[in-house]
């Protein structure tokens, strides 16, 4: 069973303890599109945050400083079926995935391995002349975060209507299906379902714990050791929590493991990329 995760601290005593570095740009940020079949993208500050939780699961800890000293974008809103389909349509991407029978449209894009999520990178990258990626890890919980410090982007606890999880008080979809991007209020950041609706990939290579993590929030390596039974880097974190899960998995500090040739109806993406 979890721990009790922390109360919420006054914004200036967090300030003074040196665990978060909210910037003024944070709370109007700008959206662009590279191009007509590109994801809106939001300008994301850059800051100092504390990633990990001391209270949360092991694979949380320890709590370490992370800097990010440049802004980079991020995608308002998880790839969608729509967004998916263009990149089918122009020989980009070669899966077809499957959409459980709830629809397509607007709905998160799931059942898409590592590799196929390369293969979109690659095709908007191409199309935009922009070097698009998955966020790190770090980058990741900076940007769910939203210009907060507390468990959940909104406060200290889940609250009914806020994500699209199990037992958060999302029906229709909590618990059954996922939902259309954009069914439940975006964070401070101005993006959309960070925390549920499905787990997103992310860059860094799977490690049990943040033990020798990057203070600049860069993406990590290959174990020295790698899982049993898989090759190095094979298994990848994904960050968010999803319609299936629980809400202490939507936390932005909750993380867990997909092997990357695995696909699964609970883990989409959402791209990032440079500014320069």
């Amino acid at each position: 069973m979890r721990k009790v995760l922390p109360a919420r601290r006054p914004v200036l005593a967090v300030l003074a303890a040196g665990w978060f570095c909210l910037p003024a740009a944070a709370q109007e940020p700008a959206s662009f599109k590279d191009c007509s079949d590109c994801p809106e993208m939001l300008v994301i500050p850059p800051g100092r945050f504390i990633m990990g939780s001391a209270r949360g699961h092991e694979n949380e800890q320890p709590e370490h400083q992370v800097s990010l000293a440049k802004p980079f974008a991020l995608a308002r809103f998880e790839v969608t079926f729509d967004d998916w389909q263009a990149c089918v349509d122009a020989k980009g991407c070669s899966r077809q995935p499957d959409d459980h029978q709830w629809g397509k449209g607007r709905r998160p894009v799931m059942n898409i391995t590592f590799d196929d999520v390369t293969q979109y990178l690659t095709w908007l990258s191409q199309k935009s002349g922009k070097r698009y990626r998955l966020p790190s890890e770090a980058e990741w919980e900076w940007a769910a975060k939203g210009g907060v410090e507390t468990p959940y982007p909104w406060g200290d606890r889940m609250e009914e209507g806020r994500a699209n999880c199990r037992e958060c008080g999302a029906k229709p979809f909590g618990g059954f299906s996922s939902a259309p991007v954009g069914s439940y209020p975006p964070n401070g950041y101005g993006l959309y379902d960070m925390a549920g609706n499905v787990w997103e990939w992310t860059q860094d290579c799977w490690h049990p714990d943040h033990q020798g993590a990057s203070p600049e929030g860069r993406p990590r390596g290959p174990e020295a050791q790698p899982l049993p039974g898989l090759s190095s880097c094979m298994a990848r974190v994904m960050k968010g929590g999803a319609w299936y899960y629980y809400a202490p998995m939507a936390r932005p500090q909750a993380r867990a493991r997909n092997d990357s040739r695995v696909f699964s109806y609970v883990l989409g993406f959402r791209p990032a990329r440079d500014l320069d």
